[in-house]
């Protein structure tokens, strides 16, 4: 394989546009969530994606964080950067479902600067939907079925 080959075997994705995504979320940015560099912290992108998403399933009544019998445990996550996010910017998160099974959902996440067009930074994670006392994985519930099937890309 020749170095130009091998350069477009590894070609990196285009950044995501916002019209890919089916749910929006507002999210806030901090003061606290810059590093030293100016740019918000890889680490805060993580935290925004979970936040997206687990304030989408609070806010269509599918997660009750104290009581609710079934959760979702992460056993997967990944990110790309596109662009950079700082404080104080607004970020919207755009939500979609990638792979929708049994228990588990992959949920894709792009945080797009205010209105802009293209995401400034992508990544997912992968839920496995567990009984909250015995931690085993069980069915996504109807309802909840229904919603994510709304939401897959």
């Amino acid at each position: 394989m020749t170095a130009s080959t091998n350069r477009k075997a590894t070609r990196r994705p285009e950044p995501g546009e916002r019209g890919a995504y089916r749910a929006f979320m507002p999210l806030t940015t901090r003061w606290a969530d810059n590093d030293v560099y100016g740019h918000m912290n890889n680490v805060v992108h993580y935290s925004l994606f979970d936040t997206a998403v687990n304030g989408w399933l609070i806010e269509n009544g599918f997660l009750d964080i104290h009581a609710g019998a079934q959760i979702g445990l992460v056993v997967e996550t990944g990110c790309r950067y596109h662009g950079e996010l700082a404080f104080p910017d607004p970020v919207i998160a755009g939500i979609r479902v990638a792979r929708l099974g049994q228990s588990s959902v992959r949920y894709e996440v792009g945080l797009f600067r205010g209105e802009a067009k293209i995401a400034s930074a992508e990544g997912f994670f992968v839920h496995v939907y567990v009984d909250r006392a015995t931690r085993r994985p069980s069915p996504i519930a109807g309802r909840l079925r229904a919603k994510l099937a709304e939401i897959v890309a």
